[in-house]
């Protein structure tokens, strides 16, 4: 019985390490690329609106 909670022990330990790894992937990795992809599609919007406001500004004149 030592021996199967010894395993157990060491899965739980190795699982727990794994998701420490996945955890900073995400951080490291991940986060960082979607702020800067959301940065960017952010300013094409705004881009895209501050045209659509001069053709309704060109429009009213």
């Amino acid at each position: 019985m030592a021996d199967w909670n010894r395993e157990v022990q060491d899965a739980t330990d190795r699982a727990e390490a794994e998701l420490q790894r996945l955890i900073r992937y995400l951080n490291d990795e991940v986060v960082p690329e979607v702020r800067q992809q959301g940065s960017s599609a952010l300013r094409k919007a705004a881009e895209g609106l501050h045209k659509l406001a001069e053709k309704v500004d060109d429009r009213k004149r």
